[in-house]
């Protein structure tokens, strides 16, 4: 039985224990449910409870409070190409990752699709920071629907309740870059940590779970002068973004994108303690979407011949807005950029979009890494992917140019 159908039918049991008692379930079946997480803390469950849960995360009972992003009623369709030639063993290259997906697209066309972990082409993955490029986007397009005036409107302009705080002076430019300068712990292996404790902080009374959270943080550095990672900025750009909008993420999300590019699942976008959308995480969805998306951003977020954003505002979000201290590698508004014009969505545990727009390509990638959230030997090994993907394109040319010779000469 695969994974999949396995984790879904640990859910469905999970009510069948609740009506009817633990004891009375057969031992295979208690031996599953112990594989389930049973707290919130996703970035503490061992490796078998991330296996199970990375796939289900909107129907855990403990985290099962998520917006549906509905999808149109005709997908966009994925060519198959010819398979991609590639100098490295992609087996062995999942298994390194732990890989649960594996997609490429190039010029449009399905090169290399592969799945890992049990899991397959109709389940759902958690996206974890891909969502904040998501989110980006959706900034850009709430700008060229005029729901936002400038990019360099400040963030108490759209919420008041910011005010007095370190994020009084800070623009909307400066959260995308997260130059805010505001302390912000984002370590991941720490439970103390800002990025472990904000999702279970108790707000204020009527005062938004984020909002009450990041008001209480310090200046630690003038404002964009400095870049230092902070998905609570990013969470922070969704309320602001849901503000000035007024209706849900999940549904800006669906009628700017999920619809008119051709998704083919309704995906689902996890909750807050107050009900708005996480924006800097945990969007699910199935690994075509996402590589769907990749392909939606490729073409310039472009619907019926016109993006969705403002002229121009997808190539800056999409090159180097700020160095992060790292040869050859920047942020630019929620994307991480490359000098060779290629960039990336990437979130914790190996998920991540990387797209190039020189070689018309797209490859999305959905894992659990063995090491942790920031496992730095995975990392590594998947820029050499995607360096090797690139390469393979690069030589598809010459070995056609050559096979042409060769039959000439014949």
């Amino acid at each position: 039985m695969k994974f999949k159908n396995i984790a879904l039918g640990l859910l469905a049991a999970l009510g069948v224990a609740a009506a009817v008692g633990w004891s009375s379930l057969d031992k295979e079946t208690r031996a599953l449910l112990a594989t389930l997480p049973t707290n919130r803390d996703l970035l503490f469950w061992s490796q078998a409870q991330r296996d199970a849960g990375f796939r289900a995360l909107d129907r855990l009972p403990i985290l099962a409070k998520s917006h549906v992003v509905a999808a149109g009623p005709t997908p966009s369709p994925l060519p198959p190409g010819p398979p991609l030639k590639l100098a490295v063993d992609v087996d062995a290259y999942m298994a390194g990752q732990r890989s649960a997906a594996l997609l490429v697209l190039h010029d449009g066309k399905l090169r290399l699709e592969r799945y890992g972990l049990g899991f397959d082409r109709d389940g759902r993955w958690t996206s974890f920071s891909v969502a904040k490029s998501v989110t980006s986007t959706l900034v850009g397009a709430a700008i060229r629907d005029g729901f936002i005036r400038s990019m360099d409107d400040k963030v108490s302009d759209y919420l008041p309740q910011m005010k007095g705080s370190a994020y009084d002076d800070v623009s909307l430019r400066q959260l995308l870059t997260m130059t805010s300068g505001v302390r912000w712990n984002e370590d991941y292996a720490d439970p103390n940590s800002d990025v472990a404790r904000f999702n279970n902080h108790q707000p204020e009374d009527g005062v938004d779970a984020l909002v009450s959270y990041m008001r209480r943080l310090p200046r630690e550095a003038p404002a964009g002068q400095r870049w230092h990672y902070s998905t609570g900025e990013t969470n922070l750009v969704g309320v602001l973004l849901a503000a000035a909008v007024k209706k849900s993420l999940a549904t800006y999300l669906s009628e700017k994108i999920w619809v008119p590019a051709g998704m083919e699942q309704q995906a689902t976008w996890l909750l807050s303690r107050t009900g708005k959308e996480i924006s800097g995480c945990c969007l699910q969805a199935a690994s075509r979407d996402f590589a769907r998306l990749g392909q939606f951003i490729l073409n310039g977020a472009r619907v019926d011949g016109q993006s969705i954003v403002p002229d121009g505002w997808l190539l800056e979000a999409t090159t180097e807005r700020t160095g992060i201290g790292q040869p050859g590698r920047g942020y630019g508004y929620q994307w991480w950029t490359y000098t060779d014009g290629s960039f990336a969505a990437r979130g914790i545990f190996g998920q991540g979009i990387f797209i190039d727009p020189k070689r018309k390509l797209v490859i999305a990638s959905n894992a659990d890494w063995g090491a942790g959230a920031t496992d730095r030997t995975a990392s590594q090994a998947r820029d050499a992917f995607y360096r090797a993907v690139q390469q393979a394109i690069d030589d598809e040319p010459a070995s056609a140019g050559a096979a042409v010779n060769a039959a000439a000469a014949r």
